[in-house]
């Protein structure tokens, strides 16, 4: 059993992880522009998916085995960036408006909450770096003899936690801002936004496989 110190001390030091911009902040974004709560709130729960997976992973020590191999590990990357590059492409495709703008609010259907939650969820999953939180920062706050699942997932809930506290507020404030706002105007300028961005974060990890 961890000890609240251990889970505070994780917790800080978390923190400045979640906030910088990746991913997921670009995905909730978009939705919380286009005033999509329930999008918004998928793609915080696919994240949440993410991060319980990588600590399980970490737990069993699977994701140390992938870790330790050069090869899994740069192949693990490329798969990631060839993704967001994917995602990335698929919004500034969607910013020219040659598909229809999603209905605002929480009208969207939920198939296509699904679509955002398993987005964000496969994004965050393909994240290596996401994974090396639990194989890199996780063992400095669990002792050796605690080592396990159930130490992981105590502080992928204290991770977690984080992660819904602050993509939830940001998310919110933007469907709050967009209420006064254009929505089919500034959801293209975000979808344009978002995807160079996640263009970028695809390119910089490929980059970085080499």
């Amino acid at each position: 059993m961890l000890s609240t110190a251990a889970l505070l001390g994780f917790c800080l030091a978390v923190t400045p992880l979640v906030i910088t911009p990746g991913a997921s902040f670009t995905l909730v974004s978009a939705r919380g522009m286009a005033g999509d709560r329930r999008g918004s709130w998928a793609v915080i729960t696919g994240t949440a998916a993410g991060v319980v997976t990588h600590a399980v992973l970490a737990g069993v020590g699977l994701a140390a085995v992938v870790m330790r191999s050069a090869e899994l590990y740069h192949l693990l990357r490329l798969v990631g960036a060839a993704y967001l590059i994917g995602l990335g492409v698929t919004l500034l495709w969607r910013s020219r408006g040659s598909t229809p703008l999603e209905p605002k609010g929480d009208t969207g259907a939920p198939s296509t909450a699904m679509v955002h939650l398993y987005r964000a969820y496969v994004a965050n999953v393909l994240n290596v770096k996401a994974a090396s939180v639990y194989l890199t920062l996780g063992p400095q706050f669990v002792p050796a003899e605690s080592v396990g699942v159930g130490s992981m997932l105590l502080l992928a809930a204290v991770h977690v936690t984080v992660m819904v506290a602050w993509l939830g507020i940001w998310s919110t404030g933007l469907a709050a801002i967009a209420s006064r706002l254009s929505i089919q105007t500034w959801t293209r300028r975000i979808d344009r936004v978002g995807g160079l961005l996640l263009v970028a974060l695809g390119a910089r990890t490929a980059a970085q496989s080499r």
